[in-house]
C-alpha cells in the first residue's frame, strides 16, 4: 500500500462563521480504489459545499458525504485534489489527505460492480412495486369518488340545495383522477428505470462490448510500452534514441499502469475465451473466412469481398464496402464452388 499525507491549517476564518477561540474541524480527504475520494469532517453551512461544488464535487446523499464522481476503482487524482486542498485551505480549514494508491484486481472491481448493480435493481423494483401499489389504491380511491356522483351524468341543479355537494363531489373526483393518473406515470417511469437497471450488467457483458473492450485496452497496453522505447527531444539535435537510463525510468513510472492494464486485459479476455467456449460468441478470423464467402452480421447477411487482418470488407450493395469486425460475425458461410 502506498499512500501519502499531509496537513495543510489555514490562517484565515472561514467567510466570517469561526469566531475567535472556536475549534475548527479537522477536514479529510480521503481515496481508497474502492470507494473513491471522498472527503470527512464537513458540516451543513460550513461553507465547503460552495468550495466542493465548484470543484464538481457531489453530495452522496446514500453514502452522507461529498465524492469525486467517477473516482471509484481509479487511481487518485493528485491534481484534482491539490486544487481543491488550495481552495480549502484558503478559506481557512485545516486538512489531511489520505490517499491510497492500491488498486484492486479486475475481478474484484467487476465483482463489486455486479453486486452493486443487483443492489441498484432490487431497489428500483421494489421501488416500481411501491409506486404501482399507490397507483392502484389511488385509482379505487378515484372510482369510489365516481360511485357518489349522482348516476347517469345527472347536470347539476343549480340554487338546488344538492348544488353544492355535487360541485364537491365532482372535484373530489376531479382531484383524485389527476393523482391516480399522476401516480401511475410515475409507476411507469420506475419499472422503466428497474427495466433498464436490469439490462446493465447484461450490456456490459455482451459479446460486441467485450471484444471492444479488449481491443481498446490492448491498444492501452501497446501505447504505454511504446512510450518506454520512444526516442526523446534534444533541443540541439532534436529527436533522439532514449537512453537505456531513461528507458529505466520510464518503465518504472510506467509498471503500475501496465500492471492494470494488463489484469484488465487478462480479465476480459477469460470472459471472451468463456463466451466462445459455451457458444456465446463466435471466433472466426482471416484463417476461417475467405473472399466470396457469405457472412451474418447484426442479423443480415453479407458477402466478403476482402479478408483483413483484424476485418473482413463486404458489399453493401452501393458502391462502397464496410469493414466488419471478426467479433461481430454471428455466422459464417463458405463460398459455393
Amino acid at each position: 500500500m502506498h499512500s501519502t499525507s499531509r496537513s495543510l491549517t489555514g490562517t484565515s476564518c472561514l467567510h466570517g462563521k469561526q469566531h475567535e477561540g472556536e475549534e475548527q474541524d479537522m477536514l479529510t480527504i480521503t481515496h481508497t480504489h474502492e470507494a473513491g475520494t471522498l472527503i470527512e469532517g464537513t458540516a451543513r453551512g460550513d461553507g465547503t459545499a460552495e468550495i466542493l461544488k465548484a470543484n464538481r464535487w457531489r453530495w452522496g446523499r446514500s453514502i452522507g458525504s461529498w465524492y469525486v464522481p467517477n473516482s471509484r476503482d481509479h487511481r487518485p487524482d493528485h491534481h484534482g485534489i491539490r486544487r481543491v486542498v488550495a481552495a480549502l485551505e484558503a478559506a481557512g480549514f485545516e486538512i489531511t489527505t489520505e490517499l491510497d494508491e492500491t488498486v484492486r484486481s479486475t475481478a474484484e472491481v467487476e465483482a463489486d460492480k455486479i453486486e452493486r448493480q443487483q443492489a441498484r435493481v432490487a431497489g428500483l423494483d421494489a421501488k416500481a412495486e411501491r409506486r404501482t401499489a399507490d397507483a392502484e389504491a389511488l385509482w379505487e380511491r378515484h372510482e369510489s369518488d365516481v360511485n357518489r356522483l349522482p348516476e347517469g351524468g345527472e347536470p347539476i341543479k343549480v340554487g338546488h340545495h344538492s348544488e353544492g355537494r355535487h360541485r364537491a363531489a365532482l372535484r373530489r373526483a376531479d382531484y383524485s383522477a389527476r393523482r391516480a393518473l399522476d401516480a401511475q406515470h410515475d409507476a411507469e417511469r420506475a419499472s422503466e428505470r428497474a427495466e433498464a437497471a436490469a439490462h446493465t450488467t447484461g450490456a456490459r457483458y455482451s459479446v460486441q462490448t467485450v471484444a471492444n473492450r479488449i481491443k481498446t485496452i490492448s491498444a492501452d497496453v501497446r501505447r504505454a510500452e511504446r512510450r518506454i522505447e520512444e526516442d526523446y527531444y534534444d533541443p540541439e539535435h532534436g529527436y533522439r534514441p532514449a537512453t537505456a537510463d531513461q528507458k529505466r525510468a520510464r518503465a518504472e513510472r510506467a509498471a503500475p499502469i501496465l500492471a492494470e492494464l494488463r489484469d484488465r486485459l487478462t480479465y476480459w479476455e477469460g470472459v471472451r475465451a468463456e463466451q466462445i467456449a459455451t457458444g456465446k460468441a463466435t471466433n472466426y478470423g482471416p484463417d476461417t473466412i475467405n473472399a466470396g464467402d457469405s457472412i451474418k452480421t447484426r442479423g443480415h447477411w453479407r458477402k466478403v469481398v476482402r479478408v483483413n487482418p483484424k476485418t473482413v470488407s463486404v458489399e453493401t450493395g452501393y458502391s462502397w464496402h464496410d469493414r466488419v469486425d471478426y467479433a461481430a460475425i454471428q455466422a459464417h458461410q463458405p463460398a459455393t464452388t
